[in-house]
Order: structure tokens, then C-alpha cells, then sequence
């Protein structure tokens, strides 16, 4: 996580938010630009980090419902081209 870096500004560190992991692995939970204030969501271990044109809006707009009392306020009300 730590050579990661925003795919819209390239800011790194990036914030981590875990929901569950396994192993030491997070298999759900977000990364969150606090430069852009963008969140990316990190789904069956992978993260997704596109930009803006190439996110899928049912995915995240399905991520954060399915999370929002999970994940911080920043995230979910701010973190999106699209909000809940």
C-alpha cells in the first residue's frame, strides 16, 4: 500500500480504511486521496484505483451503501464523483 499513489493527483501516502481482512490481507476496505479527497475502493483484495471517466458509478455507489456505516464520514459523503 505504501507505493501507492492517487491516479488523479499522484499524492501518496494515501489513506487506508480496513472493513475485513484475512491473513494480514485487506479484502475489503478503502483508500482515500485526502489531496483530492477521491476514495477507491479495495474489493476481493484488489484495489481499484481508476480515474474518474473509467469508475464504474453502480460499483462505488453499491461499495459505499453496502459500507457506509464502516467507513468514515470523508469517505463516504466526499470520497466520490458520485455521492450516496
Amino acid at each position: 500500500m505504501e507505493i501507492l499513489a492517487c491516479p488523479i493527483d499522484k499524492h501518496f501516502p494515501l489513506d487506508v480504511f480496513e472493513i475485513s481482512s484475512k491473513e494480514g490481507i485487506i479484502s475489503e476496505g478503502a483508500i482515500f486521496c485526502s489531496e483530492c479527497s477521491r476514495f477507491y475502493p479495495i474489493i476481493d483484495e484488489i484495489p481499484i484505483m481508476l480515474p474518474d471517466e473509467l469508475r464504474d458509478k453502480n460499483q462505488d455507489m453499491d461499495f459505499l451503501k453496502k459500507y457506509k456505516d464502516k467507513l468514515p464520514d470523508k469517505v463516504v459523503n466526499n470520497g466520490s464523483p458520485w455521492h450516496l
